[in-house]
C-alpha cells in the first residue's frame, strides 16, 4: 500500500469517527466533556506519545553521523533536554508556552502531511506552520474561556499575556488566523486529491473543537490522527510493519507512562493539586518537554540526511 493511500485511509478514519461524534452529540448521547480527564491521559500515554517511542532508534542512527559509539549519549542528552525545558517551564511559564505554541504549530502542519503529495518551496516552513497552528487557533476562536482556564493551569499568571489574547479574541483576529490557517493548505497541496485530503482533516478539526472542550479534542486529534499518521510514516522509514512497530515502541512508551503517572501522583499527593489539574498539566508540560527533543532529533537527521 503507497503513503498516499494509507495517510488517506487515516483520514477518512479521523473524518467518520468525527462525523459519528457529531452525530451522538447531537442525539445528546454524549456530552462535550465525553471523555474524563483520566481517559485523555490514557489516551495520549498510550496512542498518543508512542508515536514517539522510536526515536531512540533515530537517535543511534543520528550519533553514526556524529561518529559517536556510545549509545548512552543520546539518553543523557534527550532527557536531559527534556528535564531543562520542564524547568524553564517552571521559572519561565509565559515565555515556554509561546514558544511550544510556535514549534507545536509547525510540527503538527509538517507531520500532518506526510504522504500527501506538496508542492516544494522556500516558504513550506511558513506553510506548515500556519497550517499546524489551526490546532492552537481553534480552541481560542471556539473556546476561549476554556482555553484560559488551561493556561492558568499551566501556570501562566502573565496579566499582560491574558489582556493581548482577550485584545485578539475581541477583535476576532483568531477567526481571522483560523481562516488563513486553513487555506494555507491551497499553498502545500500539488493537486487537487492531496487539498481534497487536507480539507478533510481540517474539517474534521474543526468540528472536534465546535463540538468538544479543547482537552478532549486535542485528545483526540492528537492520537488518532498525527499519532497515527506519525506512526504511518515510521513504518515506512525503518521498514518494518505495525506489528513490529508497537513491539519496538513498547518500551519508551511504558517508561514514559510510568514518568507521567509519577507526575501525577506527585501533583495530587504533595502538591495538593485535584487530579484534573494535574492530569492537565501532566499532559501538556509533559508533552512539552518531549515536543522540543523530538523536533530537534527530527531537525538534526533531516539536515545530516541532505
Amino acid at each position: 500500500m503507497t503513503k498516499e493511500n494509507i495517510t488517506g485511509k487515516i483520514s477518512f478514519i479521523f473524518f467518520w469517527s468525527s462525523i459519528a461524534l457529531l452525530l451522538l452529540h447531537d442525539s445528546q448521547q454524549i456530552s462535550s466533556n465525553f471523555l474524563s480527564t483520566t481517559m485523555a491521559l490514557i489516551l495520549i500515554l498510550t496512542i498518543g506519545i508512542s508515536h514517539g517511542a522510536l526515536d531512540d532508534i533515530k537517535g543511534y542512527k543520528l550519533l553514526k553521523y556524529y561518529k559517536i559509539k556510545n549509545k548512552i549519549v543520546f539518553f543523557l542528552s534527550y532527557i536531559s533536554l527534556a528535564l531543562l525545558i520542564i524547568t524553564f517551564w517552571l521559572i519561565f511559564p509565559t515565555l515556554m508556552i509561546i514558544l511550544f505554541l510556535i514549534l507545536a504549530s509547525y510540527h503538527f502542519g509538517k507531520e500532518d502531511c506526510w504522504g500527501f503529495k506538496i508542492n516544494k518551496s522556500n516558504l513550506n516552513i511558513i506553510n506548515f506552520f500556519l497550517k499546524g497552528s489551526l490546532i492552537i487557533l481553534a480552541p481560542l476562536w471556539l473556546s476561549f474561556n476554556e482555553t484560559i482556564a488551561i493556561f492558568n493551569i499551566l501556570g501562566i499568571k502573565n496579566e499582560n499575556f491574558y489582556a493581548l489574547l482577550n485584545i485578539l479574541s475581541e477583535n476576532y483576529l483568531f477567526v481571522a488566523f483560523a481562516i488563513i490557517s486553513i487555506f494555507s493548505n491551497f499553498l502545500l497541496a500539488k493537486n487537487m486529491k492531496t487539498l481534497t485530503g487536507l480539507f478533510i482533516d481540517v474539517f474534521a478539526i474543526m468540528l472536534l473543537y465546535s463540538l468538544f472542550s479543547p482537552l478532549i479534542s486535542f485528545t483526540i486529534y492528537f492520537c488518532f490522527l498525527h499519532s497515527l499518521r506519525h506512526s504511518a510514516s515510521l513504518t515506512f522509514e525503518l521498514n518494518i510493519g505495525i506489528k513490529e512497530l508497537i513491539k519496538k515502541a513498547f518500551r519508551l512508551t511504558a517508561l514514559t507512562a510510568l514518568l507521567f503517572w509519577i507526575s501525577v501522583t506527585i501533583l495530587v499527593n504533595y502538591l495538593k493539586m485535584d487530579i484534573d489539574s494535574s492530569i492537565t498539566t501532566v499532559i501538556f508540560i509533559g508533552l512539552a518537554s518531549l515536543t522540543f527533543p523530538h523536533i530537534l532529533l527530527e531537525y538534526l537527521l533531516e539536515k545530516n540526511e541532505k
